[in-house]
């Protein structure tokens, strides 16, 4: 497992980075990898099947000024921006390892996560649903995953000095949601995590047993899907059933 620490300032960029990505591992051009990144500037993503209406105040999100884009992996809509950690985890699938569907792999991911944060922040921390953590019930990392033959991508946020209060101006409340959010609202809901981002990158990379650099991506790969697919209004606009986004 190599470890790519790499942030680009356009939001499409990081979006489509996490596939190529993908695509590498899984046609074995590239080691499985831990990336991390963090937007400068806020933009609102939705997940595959979401809906921008249902999910998304867009008149707010207009008059903020802040983007709305699309992933292609599933779960539910996330504001992005200053404060929130990404970590993207691109493993090979196996069927000899617990890699080898989704529900397998969300409980290793989690379990992983879930006991690294806690040694960090040295007290308790919840898996919460099917791919929160959270510290007395209240979230701090939200988690979706997308999967290729041979390979997947799991990915998620860190609440670590974000703004909690864009939360409810950018998002409606979501139209699925666990049993133990309790209709709470968003600033209610969800806490940041007293971890520097240096912190947190050294307890994941430990924990994913991460050896050196990755080497770099090819820009001109993640520049292209970008345009072609993540700054597309038929992409960020499209309609889909709700569900797991896989190939």
């Amino acid at each position: 497992m190599k470890t790519l620490d790499l942030s680009f300032s356009e939001p499409a960029l990081n979006l489509a980075c996490d596939e190529v990505l993908l695509d590498e591992v899984n046609e074995d051009t590239r080691e499985p990898t831990l990336r991390f990144w963090e937007s400068p500037h806020h933009f609102v993503v939705v997940g595959y099947g979401n809906s921008i209406e249902t999910e998304c105040r867009v008149a707010a999100c207009e008059k903020l000024g802040i983007p709305i884009l699309r992933r292609s992996s599933g779960g539910g809509t996330v504001l992005q921006g200053p404060g929130c950690l990404n970590y993207s985890l691109i493993l090979r699938v196996s069927e000899q390892d617990l890699t080898k569907n989704i529900s397998a792999t969300n409980c290793r991911v989690m379990k992983t996560n879930r006991s690294a944060v806690g040694q960090a922040l040295g007290q308790a921390v919840e898996i919460e649903g099917h791919t929160d953590l959270a510290v007395d019930g209240v979230k701090f990392s939200g988690n979706a995953q997308r999967r290729k033959r041979n390979a997947l991508l799991f990915h998620g946020t860190f609440l670590l000095d974000f703004d909690i209060t864009l939360l409810g101006q950018a998002l409606m409340m979501p139209s699925v949601a666990p049993d133990y959010r309790d209709d709470r609202p968003h600033d209610s809901f969800c806490r940041n995590i007293p971890l520097t981002p240096d912190a947190l990158k050294e307890t994941l990379g430990q924990a994913w047993q991460t050896q050196g650099p990755a080497r770099p991506i090819d820009a001109g790969k993640v520049q292209q899907l970008a345009k072609s697919k993540y700054s597309v209004p038929e992409w960020i606009r499209r309609r889909t059933k709700l569900g797991q986004a896989s190939e």
